[in-house]
């Protein structure tokens, strides 16, 4: 299962991604609106790996997070077999800091994937997973009349996948 290192947003970017979640349950496609658990949130995932090591938490656990201005940005399909929407995060240079930062941290454990590497790494928070390709159009159509709007990235959590659960890391300042 996956553990990961994902960044938190500011309540009004919270709510905006929900406000775009329910619009996507409304047109009838698959999205996180239906997962009522408290973890359940938005997010944008900075690091994946197999297995999350204690000393490697102790190390993300003295990064020390500012709030950072991000926008969130147009919409992207990722893959083509179980399609994926996602709103883009605008890449800034102190977002790409904090990821490069997180990155140095979990780069001993196993499991990373390529696409969390810098210079892979694409800033995202998914709005519906495996979008059926007879629904993509509405899917895009649903959410595509938002325009861009700013958000502050405003701490670190971890997530075990295999215990489905969350906590907080870092330092805010």
């Amino acid at each position: 299962m996956v553990q990961s290192v994902e960044l938190l947003l500011d309540e009004a970017a919270d709510a905006e991604i929900r406000r775009q979640w329910r619009l996507l349950a409304e047109a009838g496609v698959p999205s996180p609106a239906a997962n009522t658990a408290a973890s359940n949130r938005p997010h944008i995932t900075a690091a994946v790996a197999r297995q999350i090591w204690p000393r490697i938490e102790r190390a993300l656990d003295e990064q020390t997070v500012p709030p950072i201005p991000v926008r969130l940005g147009g919409l992207l399909v990722f893959g083509a077999r179980r399609p994926i929407l996602v709103r883009m995060v605008v890449p800034s240079e102190p977002l790409l800091a904090l990821h490069r930062r997180i990155f140095h941290a979990i780069s001993p454990c196993p499991g990373i994937p390529v696409n969390v590497h810098p210079d892979a790494w694409t800033p995202h928070i998914t709005l519906a997973r495996r979008v059926p390709a007879s629904q993509l159009g509405e899917a895009i159509h649903a959410v595509a009349r938002d325009r861009d709007f700013p958000a502050t990235v405003l701490g670190i959590r971890r997530w075990d996948g295999e215990q489905r659960r969350e906590w907080p890391i870092g330092r805010g300042r």
